[in-house]
């Protein structure tokens, strides 16, 4: 699943008629992120592997965008999916001139991938429709930041002015991520983040370091700093291999972070104009 495949793919509303209660003929939405029961376990592994096998070598392992594609488990149409029906369409179309090829999947393995995209944290399984983003509160969202961001992050240096730099979506992305590939479209001014660095330990003990250009159960590529590029087989643990990504804090806290969280961040960012 290649570069902008959800992101830019619109889901198809089908009109419906006004749900009892509905006031004016539209739908009051639930408070965002509305629980959704869960798909089977092994349902959500099958997709994993599934995913794994297919997607994250675009897509980042944990579908939130990697070096070429973008964040799934908060794309549009991955929101509004339920069971795989609107992902169906895109993993068999593709979009080849944009690097997404087609893929040819059952439905049930298509449903299986949708199941472990769903399974992903933070991600909306209510009805259809747009996200309410800002529903935090800022000042709770500025001691939070002030106590857990702040080693890394500046308000007057790296974030300075992020509010209006950012629609609502893509803070949120940048929190969750530390990436916002929806938006690379949008040009340079997104937020420079430091390359995905690899140290390799070779039996002879001298170490290989440079950037991570690919890493595999069977082999891990790198560029050193002169330029060159460099390749190693691996057998298991041999040679050893040590990846420094700068991100690695906010993959880390995929686990730990609940809405709460995250909403107040936003609201507290969008206000750093």
């Amino acid at each position: 699943m290649g570069v902008f495949a959800f992101a830019q793919q619109p889901a198809t509303k089908t009109p419906a008629k006004s749900p009892a209660g509905a006031q004016g003929g539209r739908f009051h939405r639930p408070p965002a992120y509305p629980p959704h029961p869960p798909s089977p376990p092994a349902e959500v592994a099958q997709g994993k592997q599934l995913f794994e096998a297919n997607c994250s070598f675009c897509h980042g392992a944990d579908a939130r965008g990697g070096e070429t594609g973008p964040n799934l488990v908060r794309a549009e149409v991955v929101l509004d999916d339920q069971e795989g029906e609107l992902i169906a369409p895109i993993v068999r179309n593709g979009f080849p001139d944009k690097g997404m090829p087609r893929f040819n999947l059952s439905d049930g393995d298509i449903g299986a991938i949708a199941a472990f995209l769903h399974s992903q944290p933070l991600a909306n399984r209510g009805a259809p429709g747009k996200l309410d983003i800002l529903v935090g509160n800022a000042k709770a969202g500025q001691t939070y930041f002030s106590e857990h961001c702040m080693t890394c992050h500046s308000v007057t240096g790296d974030l300075a002015g992020i509010g209006a730099k950012y629609d609502p979506m893509t803070l949120q992305n940048l929190i969750v991520s530390g990436r916002a590939h929806e938006s690379r479209r949008q040009g340079p001014t997104l937020p420079k983040v430091a390359p995905t660095t690899v140290t390799v330990t070779l039996p002879s003990g001298k170490t290989v370091t440079g950037k991570l250009d690919h890493l595999s159960a069977f082999v891990v590529g790198l560029t050193e700093a002169d330029g060159t590029y460099r390749s190693f087989a691996r057998d298991g643990s041999v040679p050893k291999v040590v990846v420094h990504d700068p991100l690695q804090w906010h993959i880390d806290m995929l686990s730990k972070w609940d809405d709460t969280d995250i909403h107040n961040l936003t609201s507290y960012l969008v206000t750093l104009k």
